[in-house]
């Protein structure tokens, strides 16, 4: 059945899809190679915000207890995030500013998450925590300015409900920490913004209690956020994790959940940022190298934004080392081998994304339709994943649109790109390569290449202000196609049937 694209727009495409990215910890952004992709990302694609783990930990180096004289002091070095803040508004992005982890010096215990030990525990003394966050976020309005830091969101902790990155997953404990936390904020300015609680999925009953516990102590809140995933319990290999993902309607029904809870609350109405989401959480997990996770996540961007002010893809790059440092199977961001900037299919979903048009003219489950102001329509299509069998989702699913597109008659010209299976495919290229652990300079030239987009053209008829489009997608394939009027320029000598020089002389 053809689906008849609307004239008039019946809104805005929203940009929540590029509000923010995830990154890995903190200074991690001192890589060279972290930072050529980060260019990469920025210059096609252009995300707003970027949000990581261990601004206050360890590595990082801001904390920092001395003694002389005989008493202790405590001095903030501020090098490290200078360093990294300096880059990121070079390349056009801005600090989400997530407060943790726990600088050791500074924790009540020792339990630690991840394999570079980021401290879940609480403050020991809570006035040094206060001084700590007050220093920190004052540096950063002394050197780049009270306007600039307003705009960028300040998140406190990350994943407080559970065990693994707050100890006992203790919510008054949390509540504690939150309300001195905001409180400090906000007295540095009371125009910065500051939110949370970050919450896992299925976090129960925690979101209300927070609503509760702000709303009868008046804390500071600007903004709500929490995490979003689909994916099972681990299923563990050497360098490597399988998990089982529910439908990504799932994805959506979590956007959706903290809106629904807090309806009736003190916080109804605040700004809802999915902080972290994705098929899965693991690094580990080569499920988000495939062109299925692209197919998988596409409905999620085309929809997401009539959900949640913000949801931000985790993470952006392969320099990404919760579970270690990676190796050939290790993976986790856009970039297969992203020290060689090889591309992967949920890259070329985000970058088909930005190529779209702002003004939306129908969405489907299978299809989104913007016209950008210079009339240029865009198509993104998508075929259906199926969760439980990579094989069986079918090549063959066709796409019929009916599409509008001035002037009344004439022709237009369609530039398709693809990803799928078969097309615009690292993990495929490097799969049939017999998955090389360092692949050489010809095998990186060849992944490099094979991983951009296979493309084409062709002119379709305007017949009555309209443009049918059918398309026929392979399996997990993500499409673009763009759509323009031609205006012919060829000159009335032009014969392509004399090409080869046969024919007769015009007299």
């Amino acid at each position: 059945m053809r689906v008849s694209v609307p004239k008039d727009s019946t809104g805005r495409l929203s940009g929540a899809w590029r509000h923010c990215v995830g990154t890995g910890r903190f200074e991690l952004a001192l890589r060279r190679d972290y930072q050529d992709s980060l260019a990469l990302v920025q210059r096609e694609i252009g995300f707003r915000h970027i949000r990581g783990h261990g601004l206050l930990s360890d590595g990082v180096g801001v904390y920092r207890p001395f003694e002389h004289r005989g008493a202790r002091r405590v001095h903030h070095a501020f090098t490290y995030v200078d360093q990294v803040v300096d880059a990121y508004l070079e390349l056009g992005v801005k600090p989400f500013l997530e407060l943790g982890f726990m600088p050791a010096e500074l924790a009540s215990g020792e339990q630690t998450v991840f394999w570079w030990d980021g401290n879940v525990t609480p403050p020991r003394s809570w006035p040094e925590w206060a001084d700590l966050v007050r220093a920190t976020i004052s540096h950063l309005v002394d050197r780049y300015g009270l306007d600039e830091v307003r705009g960028w969101p300040i998140e406190v902790w990350n994943e407080p409900n559970l065990k693994e990155f707050w100890a006992g997953a203790d919510q008054d404990a949390y509540h504690r920490l939150y309300e001195l936390t905001a409180h400090t904020v906000k007295e540095v300015d009371a125009g910065l913004q500051v939110g949370g609680p970050a919450l896992a999925p299925d976090a129960g009953d925690w979101l209300l209690r927070f609503a509760d516990f702000v709303a009868a102590r008046d804390v500071p809140i600007d903004f709500v956020s929490q995490h979003a995933y689909t994916s099972g319990p681990a299923q563990h290999v050497p360098f490597g994790t399988y998990q089982r993902l529910a439908p990504s309607s799932r994805l959506l029904e979590q956007f959706a959940r903290p809106g629904r809870k807090l309806r009736g609350t003190a916080l109804a109405g605040l700004p809802v940022h999915i902080t972290e989401f994705n098929s899965s959480y693991r690094p580990d997990n080569p499920v988000h190298d495939t062109a299925f996770n692209a197919a998988y996540l596409a409905p999620v961007l085309a929809a997401g934004g009539d959900l949640v002010d913000s949801f931000s893809y985790w993470t952006f790059s392969d320099v990404f080392e919760e579970v270690g440092v990676p190796t050939a199977l290790l993976h986790g961001g856009f970039g297969l081998l992203a020290h060689r900037q090889v591309k992967k299919p949920t890259y070329h979903l985000y970058a088909f994304m930005a190529r779209m048009g702002e003004l939306l003219l129908t969405r489907g489950l299978d299809h989104l339709v913007t016209r950008d102001a210079t009339g240029r329509v865009t198509v993104l299509a998508w075929a259906p994943v199926d969760v439980t069998d990579l094989g069986t989702a079918p090549a063959g699913h066709t796409v019929s649109l009916s599409i509008p597109l001035d002037p009344p008659q004439g022709t237009a010209f369609a530039l398709r790109s693809s990803v799928s299976d078969e097309a615009g495919n690292a993990w495929a290229a490097w799969s049939a390569m017999g998955r090389p652990r360092s692949p050489d300079r010809r095998q990186l030239d060849a992944l490099r290449e094979l991983a951009e987009p296979a493309r084409r053209h062709q002119a379709l008829p305007i017949v009555g202000g309209r443009v049918d489009l059918d398309l026929t997608l392979d399996r997990h394939e993500v499409t673009l196609v763009e759509i323009t009027a031609v205006t012919d320029e060829t000159p009335p000598w032009w014969d392509d049937d004399r090409l080869l020089g046969t024919g007769e002389e015009e007299g």
